[in-house]
């Protein structure tokens, strides 16, 4: 059996859930399916199930969807911002330190084996692997530095699925040109289009597959209405196109939206519940409306607190009267002092904190990442923790304060209830992990009632023409 490559003729064209959706399917169909995507460029990451490794949020959400243990083989090449023109590397799951940009890319021929070795184990173990891309696969100043698109379709043969988004305009001109850019003997593994977002009148577009399938000979596996799907988000440019329907609220929480905002699928439980109304915020003015603020986790936090101090935040984070829950980097910005003896992430080897507790952060050269089980303010609870920064204690409340290096927390119920239920009496909660599971089951069917699944399975199992 084939696997399948997701491929985007844009960025940002619904490539993640398109490709979640297919691994979902595929697998219910009874196929052993995975997920896969070479390289993530993310700063939004969760912790392995399996071997303790750091990989992005789509392949995990894919993986965990259909009840695989996560692993880093799913996303064997992480990259995270870094210092100006430098990313932070994580390789089959581990850091590596930073490196700057260009100096990576210039060592495509070390990398393309990490991918290689990553996707054939899954290969061992699996009948079909779901490859999502990355951006378009066409750019063709960076076609020899491309190892999630072209290198892994050339190098196992997958069939592909091209993703076009329909809202950017110009689905016409992205479809032919990415698919006629597509080196030749790639194209005749090209199982069809799926034209993503539409918003409305369908039958408006019959004129459009009619044009796409006569005159560019591409089949048009199916055209998807737009639908949101406020869960597995790969960064904070997705993050931003959550929607709410907060004709329901009691409850005003806001996310300082920090410049290096990292694990932000930290607030997916908030962005789906009916009672609060969830506010990513950029300016000090906009916490006045809110009952309750979160500062996140960050991937630079000395130039994160810096942008906070430049904006005018310190007084408000500062004061024993704001109501603050500090996640990760945002609670290591709240001791006295942040030591960085081997300057991990600044010059300076000692910065002044926000002083909400007392004490001090040690930044240090080994990042912890772990998943399991914690004790948070009284509520046992499932999380992850990706930090340097290293303190007596990975939690600490106090008045009007709750803080943690815990990733995760607001997904479980009993103390999601705990924290909101100080805030507003009336807040009564919801189950997350149901609503999850019934989210990604109608997503799923979604997809499934607009593409032709047996045009792509039938492809999958046809022999290679290659």
């Amino acid at each position: 059996m084939h696997s399948l490559s997701i491929f985007g003729t844009s960025s940002d064209a619904g490539k993640s859930t398109l490709a979640f959706a297919l691994t979902y399917l595929l697998h219910k169909q009874g196929i052993r399916v995975a997920p896969f995507k070479a390289q993530n460029v993310s700063n939004n990451s969760v912790v392995t199930d399996s071997d303790s490794g750091e990989i992005a949020i789509p392949q995990a959400f894919a993986a965990e969807a259909i009840g695989l243990e996560t692993r880093s083989d799913f996303n064997p090449i992480l990259l995270k911002s870094g210092g100006a023109s430098r990313a932070h590397i994580i390789l089959n799951g581990k850091s590596v330190g930073e490196s700057d940009v260009w100096a990576y890319y210039r060592n495509m021929k070390k990398l393309q084996p990490i991918v290689k070795q990553a996707f054939e184990c899954l290969q061992s173990e699996f009948e079909c692997i779901v490859a999502e891309g990355a951006g378009s696969p066409v750019e063709l100043n960076l076609m020899d530095k491309d190892l999630s698109n072209l290198y892994v379709a050339e190098t196992f043969q997958t069939k592909i699925i091209l993703v076009a988004d329909i809202q950017r305009g110009g689905v016409f001109a992205s479809i032919y040109g990415v698919y006629n850019l597509l080196p030749k003997k790639l194209r005749a593994n090209v199982i069809g289009v799926v034209v993503n977002k539409f918003q409305g009148d369908m039958s408006l577009f019959d004129a459009g597959v009619k044009i796409i399938e006569e005159e560019f000979k591409i089949p048009v596996l199916g055209v998807v209405p737009f639908r949101p799907f406020n869960l597995g988000f790969e960064d904070s440019a997705s993050l931003m196109g959550y929607t709410q329907n907060i004709s329901k609220a009691i409850l005003k929480v806001g996310v300082v939206k920090l410049p290096h905002i990292s694990n932000f699928t930290d607030f997916e439980p908030l962005v789906v519940d009916e009672e609060i109304e969830l506010a990513f915020v950029s300016s000090v003015s906009e916490l006045d409306s809110c009952d309750v603020v979160i500062l996140p986790g960050s991937k630079r936090v000395v130039d994160d607190l810096a942008w906070l101090r430049a904006r005018g935040f310190a007084e408000k984070l500062s004061s024993k009267e704001t109501q603050l829950i500090a996640i990760c980097g945002g609670y290591e910005m709240m001791f006295e002092t942040i030591i960085d003896p081997e300057q991990v992430e600044s010059e300076q080897k000692s910065i002044h904190g926000f002083g909400r507790l007392k004490g001090e952060v040690t930044f240090q050269k080994e990042k912890i990442v772990q998943k399991g089980e914690y004790n948070l303010f009284g509520v046992m609870v499932k999380g992850y923790e990706i930090h340097n920064g290293i303190t007596k204690k990975r939690a600490k409340s106090k008045r009007n304060f709750y803080g943690t290096f815990v990733h995760g927390l607001f997904e479980d119920d009993a103390l999601r209830l705990k924290l909101f239920r100080e805030l507003n009496a009336n807040y009564k909660g919801y189950n997350f992990v149901a609503f999850k599971a019934e989210a990604i089951d109608d997503f799923a069917a979604h997809i499934a009632q607009h593409i032709d699944m047996k045009r792509v399975t039938d492809a999958l199992y046809l022999p290679s023409t290659l």
